[in-house]
């Protein structure tokens, strides 16, 4: 039970907090392992084109959609501490069965050493290709099927743990874990996979995920059922309780339930799929391929310092999204504005700033330096997007139906990640064969700048779109 009595109101919100940063850090490292060893160390063992690395990023981005779609209604139903706990096991096992595909594949072919897959030619090598992509496709789906919980159930705990005034803030802290993860994943990745082998790399990374599970168990309760939440703290969580008639008991089965159907009703449910599906996909798109275009447009591996430090340098300043989860704060605060109001305006402003991405290619004939800064601002601008648009769910709709928006808005972020994966890696194998020429520039770094620009102008479009559908404040009360 709570602590009662004139106490100082306890911070155990924060505390929960920063176990859901750690959780996005784990997940978002445990994406990048591929991205980082595919282009240097995976792609000549086993005689990959971007082609592959498209096929196995999209088909990614597609089950991880699929499974956001239900991942929300299952942590809903299971409840925020074991639906969590389901989604980071199952990830984690995801990303250690990367490290069997090497065996796999040199299983099937015959092949007895990385050096004998490396050396294969004709079409032992286009076996050895086939294969081994299958191979990473099942590990890739193992963990896009855990990841897809992730962020149903850290919002949930949010909407659980805060006020929708501060919603936004505590999502942009949690949120910062992407970056944290995509910051710490070019300091160890590469170095893990060139001393120890590409497969030790994602073992070691993927281990992670299983010392989280041993703190969630003990640290993680509902507000109403925490020791360490007194009833000062309590209060301030549930102060929006009579604006949508919930109250937090602390069981999950007293929450309003939605029927799933009934979610697709709703033009606040569209809303927030357009705009993840507009722009998911950008980021995953930055994630993915700015190793890749670095060794392919400048030669700089991420083993080597110069590639560690660009790539630490572009995810330091998505770092910068920490402040944008505080904007729409401000405006509330200076304004009056209401919670929805003041996100929307928040998110036209962060809108314009991946507009430099533009410059990304121009730029690169400069100084590598230039369009990872660029690339960089741009990943600020998604970051602190995302934690605002994730927030509009709890603004809009009651506790129990917020894994489930949340689930349907991955889906469609995933269905535009895949698109835009996919197409890349087919544009940049194209782009290549037929030296194909675009604002100046030929081959691939043409195919890189027509992808920078479907990135820029993204944000704004999704805007458009979301404004459009849900134009005024208006939270779902006819369940």
């Amino acid at each position: 039970m709570n602590n009662t009595g004139k106490t100082k109101m306890t911070n155990y919100r924060w505390v929960i907090c920063i176990l859901l940063f750690f959780a996005t850090t784990i997940n978002y490292l445990d994406r990048q392992v591929l991205s980082l060893t595919w282009d240097e160390f995976i792609k000549p063992e086993f005689h990959w084109n971007e082609d592959h690395y498209g096929t196995i990023t999209s088909v990614f981005s597609i089950v991880y959609a699929a499974c956001m779609l239900f991942a929300g209604r299952f942590v809903d139903w299971m409840g925020s501490k074991k639906g969590f706990l389901w989604a980071i096991g199952v990830w984690s096992v995801g990303a250690c069965l990367h490290a069997a595909c090497g065996l796999i594949t040199e299983s099937y072919v015959g092949l007895h050493s990385a050096a004998e897959l490396a050396a294969a030619t004709g079409d032992v090598a286009v076996v050895i290709a086939t294969i081994s992509m299958y191979c990473f496709l099942v590990a890739r789906c193992v963990l896009a099927l855990g990841e897809a919980g992730n962020f149903p159930a850290a919002i949930k705990v949010t909407a659980e743990y805060f006020p929708k005034k501060d919603r936004a803030y505590a999502t942009s802290i949690f949120n910062a874990g992407a970056s944290i993860g995509a910051l710490i994943a070019p300091l160890s990745i590469p170095l893990l996979a060139k001393y120890w082998g590409w497969e030790m790399a994602f073992i070691v990374i993927g281990a992670l995920g299983f010392i989280w599970m041993g703190f969630w168990v003990f640290i993680y309760d509902a507000p109403a059922k925490s020791k360490h939440v007194n009833a000062a703290e309590l209060k301030y969580i549930e102060q929006d309780k009579n604006e949508d008639g919930t109250v937090d008991s602390g069981d999950d089965k007293d929450e309003k339930k939605i029927p799933f159907w009934k979610c697709f009703l709703y033009k606040q449910t569209w809303a927030f799929a357009a705009g993840k599906f507009m722009t998911d996909g950008v980021w995953w798109f930055f994630l993915f391929w700015t190793p890749s275009y670095l060794n392919t447009q400048f030669g700089i591996k991420t083993s080597e310092g110069l590639g560690i430090a660009l790539i630490f340098t572009l995810y330091a300043i998505t770092m910068l999204s920490i402040v944008g989860g505080k904007l729409p704060t401000i405006i509330m605060n200076k304004t009056g504005m209401n919670p929805y109001a003041a996100r929307m305006r928040a998110m036209l402003i962060f809108a314009f700033f991946p507009l430099v991405v533009l410059f990304a290619q121009p730029l690169g004939t400069i100084s590598p330096w230039l369009p990872v800064i660029m690339i960089g601002i741009g990943g600020a601008a998604h970051q602190s997007w995302s934690a605002n648009i994730f927030s509009t769910v709890g603004d809009m709709f009651p506790k129990g139906a917020i894994a489930s928006i949340t689930g349907i808005g991955g889906m469609a972020g995933g269905v535009g990640s895949m698109i835009l994966q996919k197409s890349a890696g087919k544009l940049f194998v194209y782009s290549d064969e037929v030296n194909m020429t675009f604002m100046g520039f030929e081959g691939k770094p043409a195919g890189y700048f027509i992808i920078f620009c479907v990135c820029a102008v993204a944000y704004l479009v999704g805007w458009v779109i979301m404004k459009s559908l849900v134009p005024k404040y208006k939270p779902i009360t006819d369940l």
